[in-house]
């Protein structure tokens, strides 16, 4: 055991060492595609703006850093509906389910993302402006597949298995990433956790199809012929994430908490970021969160490179579904909302999402 806990993190800091060489470079912010594995579509940890890598647990934990995946006491599953950019007509869908193998086997987990900017009107090179008429609908579509397992009483780790999928009615790529993080919990009450997380590790993806086939006619002989444009693969966005949090508990019981959280990732293809939040709880009936993220020149209009404004709020209200279910890791059904602020041009990000624990 000890031999695997010593290989899980010599592989993540070798990993970290390879994307840390140009992480945050400037010259590199851009060039990365399926940015969609940015995203996260679920609504309690967006509320506080993904700084919870330390701490985040469930499905949502296979977004974030799937180490806290384990956490999963039998059954969970997830659902989750956004509106991205509020005003450009995206949207973001997310459905999860997890499973826990036996008491000493892991949890095993699959989540599904699809993203759809709706219907976009076709043009052509004879018709740029006014279009054809007809319309197109793009599907940025990734599937994940995960196992995650506590080592101990204080580590938490996994991997995540991503098939990535972009696609229209006559171009298509796809592509393959994998995620692994570890989650570290100590202190009396189990109230210091750390956590580190590497994401989207995977194969270049490149754009085939029919869409990229063209006519032309022979200069030598006059004849039409046919032709195949040929397109330059891209990079996943790899990213680091490395968090800290700490609760706060103001009674024996613990039924009022204060979680202090904070974030930094260093991204390979766009400005690092480093963030802060607080999460208040009551009897894991109700939870409060609000929190913060900061990137390189977000406050000068002429430097920003994102549409987010930085900050992020969001609630949940969990429902037991048998008495004393919340204390025991019982049947529950958890409703979240979350809201990301955005820059003037948009209406800010908004998510939902139902949570059931069986």
């Amino acid at each position: 055991m000890k031999n695997i806990l010593k290989l899980s993190f010599l592989t993540l800091i070798v990993f970290a060492f390879t994307i840390n060489v140009n992480a945050g470079n400037k010259d590199r912010v851009g060039q990365a595609g399926a940015n969609e594995l940015l995203i996260n579509p679920w609504a309690r940890s967006a509320g506080l703006h993904s700084l919870n890598t330390s701490g985040v647990q469930g499905i949502e934990a296979m977004r974030l850093n799937v180490g806290g995946l384990a956490f999963v006491e039998k059954t969970q599953i997830a659902f989750s509906s956004t509106r991205w950019l509020s005003g450009s007509g995206v949207n973001i869908n997310a459905l999860g389910f997890a499973q826990r193998l036996g008491e000493d086997g892991g949890v095993l987990g699959v989540s599904m993302m699809a993203l759809t900017p709706g219907d976009i009107e076709l043009t052509t090179e004879n018709l740029p402006d006014g279009g054809t008429g007809e319309t197109f609908n793009p599907l940025f579509l990734n599937i994940g597949v995960a196992y995650s397992r506590s080592f101990s009483n204080s580590i938490h780790g996994g991997v995540v298995f991503r098939l990535i999928n972009q696609s229209i009615a006559n171009l298509r790529a796809s592509g393959f990433a994998i995620d692994a993080g570890i989650q570290y919990v100590t202190g009396a009450r189990d109230n210091f956790k750390f956590g580190i997380a590497l994401r989207n590790v995977g194969t270049p993806m490149r754009f085939n199809g029919d869409g990229l086939d063209f006519t032309y006619t022979n200069p030598v002989n006059g004849e039409d012929q046919k032709g195949s444009q040929r397109t330059e693969k891209f990079e996943l966005p790899s990213l680091l994430n490395i968090g800290i949090s700490y609760d706060l508990y103001f009674s024996e019981s613990e039924d009022f908490r204060l979680t202090v959280a904070g974030s930094f990732t260093s991204n390979s293809f766009r400005n690092d970021y480093i963030g802060a939040g607080l999460e208040f709880g009551w009897k894991n009936m109700f939870m409060l969160r609000g929190g913060f993220k900061y990137e390189d020149g977000m406050f000068d209009y002429t430097e920003a490179v994102s549409a987010m404004s930085g900050f992020a709020g969001g609630l949940t209200v969990q429902v037991p579904l048998k008495k004393g279910a919340l204390q025991d890791g019982g049947p529950s059904l958890g409703l979240d909302y979350s809201y990301r602020s955005t820059r003037n041009t948009f209406s800010g990000n908004h998510a939902f999402s139902v949570v059931f624990n069986l």
